[in-house]
C-alpha cells in the first residue's frame, strides 16, 4: 500500500510532497549556512574589458568602455546587504544582494533611479579569483547609455 493512499489519496500525496519539500529546504538552508562561512566579507573588483553603448540620432552607437574598479564591502549575505566603495574616502553606496547558485548579484539603485548590477561568481580555485560581470543602465541628457564589463574580484 502506498503512503499517499494511507494518508487519504490526493491530499495524502500533497502531505508527502510538502514534507519532502520541508526536509529538502532545511538541508538547503544548512548547506547555505555552511557555504556562507567561506564567502568573503569584502571584495576588490577590476573590470578591464567590455563595451558601452549610447543612443544617438535614432541608433545605438558602440564603443569600448574605460576600465573601472571598485570595492564591494561589508557583505552580509544573511541580511542581503553590502556597500560599494568607488574610490577611497568616497561615501559608500548601498547595495542589495540577490543570492544565486554559485554567484551573488549586487544591485545598486542610484539617486536618479538608474541601475548598476554586478554579478560575482564563486572563486575559480585555479585562478584564485572570482569571475565577475558588471552592467550599468543609465541615461545622459535624456539618451540611454548602458555598458557591460567583464573582470574579476578578489577577496580582501
Amino acid at each position: 500500500m502506498k503512503l499517499g493512499s494511507v494518508l487519504g489519496g490526493r491530499w495524502g500525496r500533497g502531505v508527502v510532497w510538502a514534507a519532502a519539500g520541508v526536509v529538502l529546504g532545511l538541508g538547503a538552508l544548512a548547506w547555505r549556512a555552511e557555504a556562507d562561512e567561506d564567502k568573503p566579507a569584502n571584495l576588490s573588483c577590476a573590470f578591464a574589458e567590455g563595451a558601452s553603448w549610447t543612443y544617438e540620432t535614432g541608433a545605438f552607437q558602440s564603443k569600448p568602455p574605460n576600465p573601472l574598479s571598485f570595492a564591494i564591502a561589508d557583505i552580509d549575505l544573511e541580511r542581503q546587504t553590502a556597500t560599494l566603495r568607488a574610490t577611497p574616502g568616497a561615501e559608500a553606496g548601498k547595495l542589495s544582494v540577490v543570492r544565486a547558485i554559485n554567484a551573488n548579484h549586487y544591485l545598486e539603485v542610484v539617486n536618479e533611479g538608474f541601475l548598476n548590477l554586478t554579478t560575482v561568481y564563486d572563486k575559480d580555485e585555479k585562478a584564485g579569483k572570482h569571475p565577475a560581470v558588471h552592467s550599468r543602465h543609465f541615461g545622459l541628457l535624456g539618451s540611454p547609455v548602458f555598458a557591460q564589463y567583464t573582470g574579476f574580484c578578489t577577496d580582501e
